[in-house]
């Protein structure tokens, strides 16, 4: 038994937001954030509008190029959730008129799509399901502060989703083997300090404590994490490919999480890899979190820089810290482009 992607969608918020649109109230200049993230523009959601919006219309996409409109479960990976409780897949699974299926949350940040794609993959080789709607999720903008030049330029909101179906390992589409790790002593270096059970506990609630506004916004150390990055999506993706069989050499395109493309390319040379296999959709879109792989899957499929039968690799790293690495072949789908 093995889990094959069958279907493939996203959604991006409409509100395109440019580097010079930041730069009118953030200390920064677009070549600045332009030449240390390649980073020129990307969506925010709207007042009102939340990650749940985000998830169904990527889940809904993803169903339509699936072919089919019921599934057994449904997982939402995202660290932007709409609410602490409840988890937003229950929601998410109600408005796309799934019915009562199984449906939760899971929290990895950056490396989100990769440890949802694991746990997706594991309902169907352990026969819990035959077909798994499986998305990536994210307004994280709003948990960003928007005068904070390390952050603010990075983030942005989106979805991706995909949908599993129980196939066969030797057919195109199948996904696995995995590698995924963590390293908790490192937690601080990417992290929203408030809003949890350790500052309420600590401060006697949400509101009686003195807590500085800046703790309700994600705190970043950049250089250790950019190193961290580096050597881990590249032991993860050789690990990976170990696994496999693979050598470096058979691989046709990297789709690494787009968090910087310095990373991303990076990376790619401490793989060996050229940059003509490198897929890299992080200019327009920015750091989507765990909407991030699969809204590089859709960009790349959609623009025919991924086409049936190539050999993918996908790597993330995200705060935790936490990172995973997976492969597959690509199959032929129907995907639809996001505007």
């Amino acid at each position: 038994m093995a889990a094959v992607i069958s279907g493939l969608g996203g959604a991006l918020p409409a509100d395109v937001v440019t580097n010079d649109d930041l730069c009118r109230t953030l200390d920064s200049t677009h070549e600045w954030i332009e030449t240390r993230t390649g980073i020129s523009e990307r969506r925010m959601v709207a007042k009102g509008q939340s990650t749940r919006d985000l998830a169904v219309a990527a889940g809904a996409r993803a169903l339509k190029s699936a072919g089919r409109d019921a599934v057994d479960a449904v997982v939402v990976a995202t660290t932007s959730a709409d609410r602490l409780c409840p988890a937003v897949a229950p929601e998410v699974a109600h408005e796309l008129g799934l019915g009562t299926v199984p449906a939760y949350d899971l929290t990895s940040a950056c490396s989100g799509f990769l440890y949802g794609l694991a746990s997706a993959v594991g309902h169907i080789a352990s026969g819990v399901a035959d077909s798994v709607l499986f998305i990536g999720a994210e307004a994280f903008t709003t948990m960003v502060n928007p005068e904070d030049r390390a952050t603010a330029p990075i983030f942005g909101d989106g979805a991706g989703a995909v949908v599993l179906r129980r196939g066969t390992p030797d057919e195109p589409g199948a996904v696995g083997p995995f590698d995924l790790g963590s390293d908790g002593s490192l937690a601080d270096l990417l992290a929203i300090p408030a809003g949890g059970s350790r500052q309420r506990s600590a401060t006697g609630g949400p509101v009686a404590g003195p807590v500085p506004t800046e703790d309700w916004y994600l705190h970043m150390e950049g250089r250790p994490l950019y190193v961290q990055a580096v050597e881990r999506m590249a032991a993860s993706s050789r690990a990976v490919l170990d696994r496999v069989g693979w050598s470096v050499r058979d691989v046709d395109v990297f789709a690494g999480h787009q968090a910087n493309v310095r990373i991303v390319r990076a990376v790619a040379e401490e793989l060996e890899l050229p940059e003509e296999r490198v897929a890299v959709n992080i200019g327009r879109v920015g750091n989507t979190l765990a909407a991030s792989v699969p809204l590089l899957l859709l960009d790349a499929a959609v623009n025919g820089r991924l086409v049936p039968g190539n050999r993918v690799l996908l790597s993330a790293f995200g705060a935790g810290l936490s990172w995973g690495s997976t492969v597959l072949t690509w199959p032929e789908l129907r995907v639809e482009e996001v505007v």
